[in-house]
C-alpha cells in the first residue's frame, strides 16, 4: 500500500517546513503549495488524501480552496484540516461549513495533529 499524500497549504515558510518534516517522518509523502493559487493547481493535478489549510493567505484564502476543493469531482474522498491563528468560534464554524474534517487553531500540538491525521487517513 503505498503512503498516503498530504498537501501542505501555508504562506508561513517555517511552518511549511515543520510540517513537512513532521509528515515525512510519519511516513507520507508531501506536496507543498506557498498560496492558494498553488494549492489550486497542486489539487488539480494531483488526488491528495489530506490537505492542512492555513485560512489566512495573501490571496487566494483557506475557506475559499476549500469550498473548490469540495466542488471538484475527483475530490470527494479528501480530507481537509484547517491549521489556523484564527479561532474564533464563527472562524471555525465558516471552516467547517466549507467543508473542512477538522478546524485546529495555532499554535497548535504536533502530537495532536499527527493523531488527527492517522485518524483521518485510517
Amino acid at each position: 500500500m503505498k503512503a498516503p499524500h498530504i498537501l501542505i497549504v501555508d504562506d508561513e515558510p517555517n511552518i511549511v517546513m515543520s510540517l513537512e518534516f513532521l509528515m515525512r517522518k510519519n511516513g507520507y509523502q508531501v506536496g507543498i503549495a506557498r498560496n492558494g493559487t498553488e494549492a489550486l493547481a497542486a489539487i488539480d493535478q494531483t488526488a491528495y488524501d489530506l490537505v492542512v489549510l492555513d485560512v489566512m493567505m495573501p490571496d487566494v484564502d483557506g475557506y475559499e480552496v476549500c469550498r473548490q476543493l469540495r466542488q471538484h469531482p475527483g475530490r470527494v474522498g479528501t480530507k481537509v484540516i484547517f491549521l489556523s491563528a484564527k479561532a474564533r468560534e464563527a472562524d471555525m464554524q465558516k471552516g467547517y461549513d466549507v467543508g473542512a474534517d477538522l478546524y485546529l487553531s495555532k499554535p497548535f500540538s504536533t502530537r495532536q495533529l499527527m493523531e488527527k491525521v492517522r485518524e483521518l487517513l485510517a
